[in-house]
């Protein structure tokens, strides 16, 4: 079996390159911008015409969420067109898509996780363009899985946890927001659950469930208790201060909650969904060995 995996330098693409060698009876195929512009529908054609693919996970996307508030041309064009002509194409062929989508989608007013069934309504231009995305591929090809995550952050890349361990080391006292609630999602966890779903649909097409889902690591917290966790494991030593997120004005408006309610994917796909401290830990023990 051949899986294309597209937006394969970013966390999530490099996560699912590191575990591919559990997975030895598949080959994989890995993309980025420089080897197949997925905005282009010709360019994914031929691709597509001179592979034989059987599935695509869709990593790729425009997630510069305060940029996109003035380049949103770019984000439409990565988070809306791009997964609308995988979708068109997958369905012509009979390759199963998994695509990847973000709590933005939200308003972020809720008290309760999201479901997957929750009103959307987007507050920016990140949010706008991926819940396009999701429309376009449901109006293509039915036949998909989208899977909304949430604070995604690895060992690979930029992410939250990067940048504290970074500033613990250059600063003695920090302020982190702390009226954003949500959920942590550690890339290496979305990523071994996706390949769990490709796993049981090689072993029997009906396992495929099309739909949306909803993925993050258990539990909610802030980013200030995420920061503060953070620090703790790793043994840095700074004073970190609770602060509004109105003291940190950014041009894109940040969910205030965004916690989500992972019961579907748990249930469906027979997943064991790791704590976000416990898999925070294994994290930091990667970059700390890096």
């Amino acid at each position: 079996m051949q899986i294309l995996i597209t937006g394969a330098y970013g966390q999530l693409g490099s996560e699912i390159n590191e575990l591919k060698e559990m997975f030895g009876d598949w080959s994989f195929l890995f993309t980025d911008v420089d080897s197949l512009d997925i905005t282009s529908d010709d360019a994914v054609q031929e691709y597509f015409d001179s592979h034989k693919i059987d599935f695509v996970v869709n990593c790729a996307a425009y997630t510069a969420v305060d940029k996109a508030e003035t380049e949103q041309k770019t984000a439409d064009l990565v988070n809306a067109v791009a997964p609308k002509i995988l979708a068109k194409q997958c369905k012509l062929i009979g390759a199963k898509l998994i695509h990847v989508s973000t709590d933005y989608v939200f308003a972020g007013d809720a008290c309760t996780p999201y479901t997957e069934s929750d009103k959307t309504n987007p507050q920016g231009v990140y949010g706008t363009t991926k819940l396009d995305g999701e429309r376009f591929i449901l109006s293509e090809n039915p036949d998909s899985i989208i899977i909304r995550t949430a604070w995604l952050y690895s060992s690979f890349g930029n992410n939250f946890v990067k940048t504290m361990l970074r500033l613990g080391k250059e600063k003695d006292e920090l302020g982190v927001v702390f009226d954003q609630v949500g959920s942590p999602t550690y890339a290496a966890d979305l990523a071994e659950a996706i390949l769990q779903v490709v796993n049981r649909t090689t072993v029997d097409q009906n396992n495929f469930i099309p739909g949306i889902y909803h993925y993050s690591n258990e539990g909610a917290i802030s980013w200030f208790d995420f920061a503060k966790a953070i620090f703790e494991l790793s043994g840095i030593k700074i004073k970190v201060n609770p602060v509004l997120s109105d003291q940190f004005p950014t041009p894109a408006k940040r969910p205030h909650y965004s916690v989500l309610n992972k019961s579907k994917i748990r249930d469906k796909f027979e997943l064991k969904i790791p704590y976000w401290k416990d898999s925070l830990q294994v994290c930091l023990n990667r970059i700390e060995k890096a």
